[in-house]
């Protein structure tokens, strides 16, 4: 199933009208929201990365801001994936969807 997920996570980052490129990364999520609205993209997925020492309660927080942020425009949560290296987790791949 993992595989599965894996391989829709990289066509939903492969598949959407913005180029994938490190401008996606450690932004602002709600400047990614209002840029993925104001673009009229139906699906979008970012990434929110855990910083060392916070990755219990920080990355709770990253991603309660970006689901807001996202939700306030009309996106859903379509998936959470995290991200582990090595055992330790890095991060998060999130993609959100226009019903």
């Amino acid at each position: 199933m993992r595989p599965l997920l894996f391989a829709a996570l990289l066509a939903a980052l492969t598949c959407t009208a913005v180029p994938a490129h490190a401008g996606l990364f450690d932004r602002n999520p709600e400047k990614l929201a209002e840029e993925a609205q104001s673009e009229g993209l139906g699906a979008v997925s970012i990434w929110i990365d855990v910083s060392w020492g916070f990755r219990t309660q920080g990355a709770a927080n990253h991603l309660n801001k970006a689901h807001q942020a996202f939700a306030d425009r009309g996106y859903r949560v379509l998936s959470v994936e995290p991200y582990i290296e090595n055992g330790d987790l890095e991060g998060f791949f999130v993609t959100y969807q226009k019903p």
